[in-house]
């Protein structure tokens, strides 16, 4: 008898993120902001960008918001902010963004690495006794794929030996830890809004969240060119141009009150990739720590064969990221540290076997069970 050849159907491709969903729901809304921020030029900071920073505050239960221009001038203004510069030396981990480590070499400190933990990929407390010295300044931990880092030993390490701890919060928007929102869990926080994130603007943008009053008002000088406050052209100290867009705030204004909802979707699918993936014993799914709520801006796994993995989705069209490959003490850039293979275990194990799936607010739970059934299939 001939066997009866199974027909191939097309299937529409599943992307990582899909932006356009999110602009065709909200699409009334923001043309209406975007209209008030042209129509009242007000392009650069001015009163739609104050509306956002005011609710943004009020979300991470803290006093203050500073809009500026991206996530990585966040993260180098926080450190300027807090007084760290040459000769300081700052401890955070070699799994994450560039972005993390460039703003350390641009204020003139040293980066000081520290290896992760292996279940849930963030700073590891336990290991950074050994890194302190009598040039530690400050500790940045990173809230990594939406997982809030262990941030109640570092707060208490902070407290005693006078280290600032300073929030890489660019990738958890909304996530929580003890129940208390990432933004308020250090003297003061950084934000990225870039488009792919979980609450992003149309274009570059960053912000910065504290209860420090002194900090904050430092902050708002530094990003706007060193000026005093309501006396323009008064510089106070060398600041820089890291204002956010009139735009930009608006955008965000807009996003901010659906951020809850979209995270409990993003919280709900991973639920489903987890039920239909749990059997699968080649693959590591994330673990949400046990003082944690994670938003999985990222839904990464851990698998031996990434790249055999990744290409097998390509052929089902659905599309696989890997962030990030390469651990930040193994690249060029960072070399001079002095770091080598072997250094951060955890680390390197991880870069070499993390594959992101498909992640964001208006995917479906069918397109989760492709995804899971197209890896089920790999491995069977």
């Amino acid at each position: 008898m001939t066997a009866i050849p199974i027909p191939h159907i097309e299937q529409s491709p599943i992307p990582m993120n899909d932006l356009s969903l999110q602009h065709a729901r909200l699409r009334a809304e923001l043309d209406g902001a975007i209209r008030e921020v042209v129509e009242g030029c007000s392009f650069i900071l001015g009163p739609q960008v104050e509306r956002f920073e005011r609710a943004f505050a009020d979300y991470c239960q803290v006093k203050h918001c500073v809009g500026v221009s991206s996530g990585t001038d966040a993260l180098r203004l926080a450190l300027q902010g807090c007084g760290v510069g040459e000769g300081d030396e700052v401890i955070t981990t070699p799994l994450t963004f560039g972005a993390t480590v460039e703003a350390i070499f641009q204020v003139g400190a040293r980066p000081v690495f520290v290896d992760v933990d292996p279940d849930f990929f963030t700073l590891d407390p336990q290991r950074i006794d050994d890194a302190l010295t009598a040039r530690t300044r400050a500790i940045i931990p990173v809230h990594l794929y939406g997982q809030p880092a262990d941030m109640g030993p570092l707060a208490e390490l902070g407290k005693r030996r006078d280290i600032a701890i300073i929030e890489d919060a660019a990738q958890a928007h909304g996530a929580r830890y003890d129940d208390q929102p990432v933004g308020g869990l250090g003297r003061v926080a950084c934000f990225s809004f870039y488009p792919g994130k979980n609450l992003g603007a149309y274009g570059d943008a960053g912000g910065l969240t504290t209860d420090d009053d002194v900090l904050a008002e430092r902050l708002r000088r530094l990003r706007n060119h060193g000026q005093a406050k309501g006396d323009k052209f008064n510089y106070i100290e060398v600041g820089g141009n890291h204002r956010m867009d009139g735009i930009q705030g608006a955008v965000l204004d807009v996003k901010l009150r659906y951020l809850d909802q979209w995270n409990a979707h993003r919280r709900a699918l991973a639920g489903r990739y987890r039920k239909a993936l749990c059997e699968v014993s080649a693959v590591q799914l994330p673990e949400e720590a046990p003082y944690a709520q994670h938003v999985y801006h990222l839904y990464v796994v851990c698998v031996p064969d990434r790249s055999d993995l990744a290409a097998d989705l390509r052929e089902q069209a659905i599309e696989s990221g890997v962030q990030y490959p390469h651990p930040l003490h193994l690249t060029p850039a960072f070399a001079s540290l002095g770091y080598g293979v072997g250094d951060f275990p955890h680390c390197e194990r991880v870069c070499s076997q993390l594959l992101s799936l498909p992640m964001f607010p208006d995917m479906t739970f069918e397109q989760v069970d492709r995804v899971a059934e197209a890896i089920t299939r790999h491995y069977a």
